[in-house]
């Protein structure tokens, strides 16, 4: 199985690609890019699945982090494809993905550092 660390690692990449589909971009032009607004969905839907592999473990030492929240928007994204409400997934894209960048960045760099016995990578 992977350890977390891979996992913290892959929803910062996603959160990274979703920063550079969105550069320069505003709402409005966002709503008219089909390729973006499919290129953003499938990365938060990554960010969904990694935060879904997160150990409980984590979780508890991370509670500031919206887990379950992350996760219950990717099954959204995934699951109700037609009816994506596009004003929160670009609020997601926008707002949330640069905080929840930094989250995982600083948790991946605590995490990193702990003794493999101690972190409870899987």
């Amino acid at each position: 199985m992977r350890r977390e660390t891979l996992y913290l690692s892959d929803i910062i990449e996603a959160a990274d690609h979703i920063a550079a589909f969105i550069a320069g971009f505003d709402f409005e032009r966002f709503q008219e890019s089909e390729l973006v607004r499919s290129a953003v969905v499938q990365k938060l839907a990554v960010i969904g699945e990694a935060a879904g592999r997160i150990s409980p473990g984590l979780q508890g030492r991370e509670p500031h982090v919206p887990w379950p929240q992350i996760v219950a928007f990717r099954n959204i994204l995934v699951h109700a494809y037609f009816g994506i409400d596009w004003n929160e997934v670009w609020t997601s894209a926008t707002d949330r993905c640069p905080t929840l960048r930094a989250q995982i960045a600083q948790i991946l760099a605590m995490e990193s550092a702990r003794p493999e016995d101690e972190s409870g990578s899987i």
